[in-house]
């Protein structure tokens, strides 16, 4: 039973977070105004998506912290979960598109770097972070795309 005390800790803590940082940070009538790339999805995708892979997230940070709390992978997760809540401030509420682009990256570079700390150790945590990283790995473009247009 405390082991999934801790879990909800994670769940708690990420997908609160995200919930939290995204509704403080909406994007408003400023993104709606920017010239969008054609492959751009309609905005109500992005809180669905987003939810699960929080849920994901957690579950693998959880899973990371129950196997080693101190190593690199650990390290690599808190990383990636803060470069994650930094970049909506950035985009959305600092409207700074250019260094989001930066942010993104950096996020996209420690989700690799998780999922190469724990290939070996727990595979099932590095395969929930690989639709993360493909999602990042999309929305690196889109962020990109969008100061490019704008």
């Amino acid at each position: 039973m405390q082991k999934y005390r801790s879990l909800l800790v994670f769940l708690l803590i990420v997908l609160g977070g995200g919930l939290l940082i995204g509704y403080a940070t909406l994007p408003g009538a400023w993104y709606a105004a920017l010239v969008k790339p054609t492959f751009n999805p309609p905005n109500w995708v992005f809180g669905p998506v987003w939810s699960l892979l929080y849920i994901l997230i957690a579950i693998a940070g959880w899973r990371t912290w129950r196997l080693q709390p101190g190593g690199g992978a650990m390290r690599a997760w808190a990383a990636q979960l803060v470069l994650n809540f930094l970049w909506s401030p950035t985009f959305f509420g600092a409207r700074m598109m250019g260094l989001a682009v930066v942010v993104i990256l950096l996020l996209l570079a420690t989700i690799l770097l998780f999922i190469a700390r724990v290939w070996d150790r727990d595979r099932l945590s590095a395969w929930l972070f690989v639709p993360y990283a493909v999602w990042v790995a999309f929305a690196t473009m889109l962020n990109a795309s969008l100061l490019w247009l704008n």
